[in-house]
Formats: structure tokens, sequence, C-alpha cells
């Protein structure tokens, strides 16, 4: 079996820059290459100031601090890691297509055709490229086709290696990952490639939590993991649309169907809705590919765990309106949180900013608080919806870096993002700097409704009448 000593990464963003660091980490025999064109997000992982990292993450700026310059490097020079090493990871964005054929469903495989090309072009001896990017079945072909292609004489062998990290935990996952997953040939040299990427991880894994298959049952189970776990999210949203609506409390619906060991617990907290880079556009992906095989009926009930999550968010919005006597043009709402969960700077399909959408369009006038998420990105997060002009979205929307400087004369806080320290907060004084009556809506369940009621707040609460 091939001893790996090189590794090259492409692509420094959510998934590369925490694997390769832990991998780093685990492996000090390994040289770790993470390369990216974008030299900013590469001087950001090589600045001093290990605050300044283009991605939070607890514990990823002390693994980073104890391996780069050591084993761990990053660079722009893409071609010359990947001429020097034998295994190369591919970790570029697959976003949903936005034009053409598969609009609005299919994933974008134009990132990843430039690297298989790239390779291709650079190569000069044998290499091992993983998929790491989440991706449609049989990209791994496609991607094959391009290699053998070259004329050069070089071999490839494709791995198939998705990553089941949660954004906020990634790194405890990558160290205590229940399972790695590794899909390749089963051709003499397909295994050894198998092989020597499992060999990486059993230097720190459990030898039962490496699983091997082949290429397509690994790139399949990727999708379906993630639909499976949005499904939960969304059948619980669903049901606390109905708890509202009756004396139910979805705490009390959730723990008891968690309790039966065929459901469990995991997965079971209603929220205003799942958000990520993952979970909606692994779904529509799973759409597409059954549409295009002639599934409709199996397109039709995944395509359902989206359109129930695009609901929650919408009826959070509609309930502040409603509440807000139907309307809220003119009245100042606080958004607590824009990442879309915990621990993350990440905003991708955040909840966050299709409310902020839906009551924009309503004139309101909104501030928003988030400790991680940087103004710029927030802005651009309500351009790229395109519904209204970037000079509209910054006069009817600020974002400010004190919690407590947002909620002067405000008439209603949302709560979009479930961070800790929201729970922390001084209530009462709050309550004394904002507009009566006081409405708080927390779409993230963090709050006791019984202790912001006798503040003096009109409290809602997701899931509850």
């Amino acid at each position: 079996m091939q001893k790996i000593t090189k590794i090259c990464c492409i692509g420094a963003g959510y998934v590369g820059g925490p694997t390769m660091s832990v991998i780093a980490k685990q492996s000090p025999g390994i040289e770790v290459t993470v390369v990216d064109i974008n030299q900013n997000r590469i001087d950001q992982w090589n600045d001093e100031n290990l605050d300044n990292l283009p991605i939070y993450e607890p514990g990823l700026k002390e693994i980073v601090a104890e391996t780069r310059g050591k084993n761990l490097f990053f660079s722009t020079e893409v071609d010359k890691a990947i001429d020097e090493a034998q295994m190369i990871f591919i970790s570029v964005n697959t976003p949903t297509k936005t034009y053409g054929k598969g609009k609005g469903q299919a994933a974008d495989l134009k990132y990843i055709e430039l690297c298989a090309r790239n390779i291709a072009r650079v190569a000069k001896d044998d290499k091992i490229v993983v998929e790491k990017s989440t991706l449609p079945v049989r990209t791994a072909s496609a991607i094959r086709s391009i290699l053998q292609n070259t004329g050069n004489g070089v071999n490839f062998e494709i791995l198939s290696n998705p990553e089941f990290l949660a954004e906020g935990t990634a790194i405890n996952d990558l160290l205590n990952a229940d399972r790695v997953l590794i899909g390749g040939d089963d051709t003499p040299s397909g295994q050894e490639a198998k092989d020597a990427l499992s060999a990486i991880y059993l230097q720190w894994l459990p030898k039962d939590n490496v699983l091997q298959t082949n290429v397509w049952s690994s790139e399949l189970s990727k999708l379906v993991a993630n639909a499976f776990l949005a499904q939960r999210v969304s059948s619980i949203n669903s049901i606390s649309a109905l708890c509202e609506k009756t004396d139910a409390n979805i705490a009390e619906v959730s723990r008891a169907i968690g309790f039966d060991s065929r459901i469990g617990s995991k997965f079971l907290n209603s929220s205003v809705g799942f958000g990520g880079s993952c979970f909606q556009k692994d779904i529509l992906n799973l759409v597409y590919i059954a549409r295009s095989f002639g599934l409709p009926e199996v397109a039709d009930y995944w395509e359902q765990v989206i359109l129930m999550n695009d609901y929650q968010k919408k009826r959070f919005a509609d309930n502040i309106v409603t509440t807000l006597y139907n309307t809220v043009s003119g009245k100042k709402i606080v958004f607590y949180g824009w990442a879309f969960k915990k621990d993350t700077n990440d905003t991708r399909e955040s909840a966050a900013i299709y409310v902020a959408d839906a009551l924009l369009d309503e004139q309101a006038e909104i501030v928003v608080y988030d400790p991680k998420v940087p103004e710029e990105r927030i802005y651009a997060d309500l351009d790229y919806l395109n519904t209204r002009n970037p000079e509209e979205n910054r006069r009817l929307l600020k974002v400010v870096s004190d919690p407590m400087e947002a909620v002067e004369d405000a008439h209603a806080i949302a709560i979009l993002t479930e961070w800790d320290e929201f729970k922390t907060y001084d209530w009462k004084s709050i309550y004394t700097k904002m507009l009566k009556p006081a409405f708080v809506f927390d779409g993230r369940r963090l709050l006791d409704k019984e202790e912001m009621e006798e503040f003096g707040f009109d409290f809602y609460k997701i899931g509850e009448s």
C-alpha cells in the first residue's frame, strides 16, 4: 500500500480548511497544503491573528496555531501543490445551478470540472483524487473521464470521501467521527487507493468507524444522510404549527416521541427553519436526480421537505406582522442572530435572510446583531436575493455591534440564531429600553416564556400557543 506523505486540498472553505487542519494535527508525518485562488481567503488563513481566520469554528484556531508552518500550509500556488501531492482532495463549492438545465435543483459542477482539468494538465505522476465536495451520484465517472483522457499516461484513482460535519461542532465531528465513508473501485489499484486514504483516518479513529463502499453508494449516502436529517426538522416544524393552534407544546411532543427508541431524540428541536450549505442543496439535488430517472413520486416526496422549511420561515415572518397589528411599516425590529446556527459565522440559507426579506417588503426597519457575522456578509446575503436594490437594503436594515444599543426604542425582537449568549442577557433591562408593548418572537425556543412574560414582554415562542 502506498504511504501518503504529501496531500493537497483544493478549496480553503468550510470543509477544506477544518478537515485538512485536523488531518495535519493527527498525522504529523504528512505535509498538508490547502490551496485556493482567492488570495484574500488564503491571507486570512495565514494571518498571525488567529481571530481573523475566515471561518469561525470552536477549536479550529488552536489546531491551526499548532500545525500551521509545520506540516499545514495555505497557499495560492495551486499548480505547485498539485504537482507535489500524492493525494489531492477536491473541496470546492458546488452550488445549486442558477441557469440552464436543472436550474434551481441540480448541482453546478463547473468548479469541479475546472479542478479536474487543472489536475489533468499539471500532473506528471500517478495521483489519488478524492471528492470531498458534496456531489451528485456518478460525478466520479465524469472526473475520471476528464482525467483519463489527457493522453499523458498518468494513472488516477478517484475516491469519494463525503464530509458529515455539522458546523459549530466540525472539529469534534472530525476528531470523533462516528463514520468515515470512502468509496472507490474494487479493482486492485482502487482497493489500494481506498486503503491509503483509510490509513490516514485510522491514525486516530477506530477501524470499525472507517467504512469502504463503491463510489456510487458513497456519493448517494451523503445526499441521503442530509435529506433524512432535514426531513426530521421539517417534520417536527410541521407539528409546531399545529401546536400553536391548540394547547399542545412542541417541546413536550418532541420529548415524548424522542423517548421512542425507534425514533430517537436528535433533530427534533422545532425552530424557524433549517439553513446551511448542505440540507437544501442536497435535497434539491436528490429531487433533480429522481426526476432525471423518471421517479416523480420520489422527487415530490423529498421536495416537500424544502417546501415545509420555506413555509416555516414565511409563517414566522407573517406572525410578526400579524401580531404587530398587521403592519410593521416604519417599526424597528431587532434581529438577534444572522448565522444559520450558533458557533459558526456561516450564513448560507440562514432563516434570518428570508425572514428579513419578508419584513423589509413590509417596510420594516431592521437592526441586526450577530456576534460573529460581519456587516458586509449580512448585506451581501440580502443583495444576493435581488429583491430590492443595495441602497434600499442599507437604508432599511442596519447592523450594530452592541446588542443593547440595538434594542433602544425597538418595537420587537426576533431571535433567529440560538447563540448561547442571548440566554444570559439582562432581559429586564432590555424591556425598559423598548417601546411598549414590547414583543419578543423566539424562533429558536431559547428563552423561558414564563420568565419573559414576568418581565412584561408579549412573548411568542415557536410551537406554543
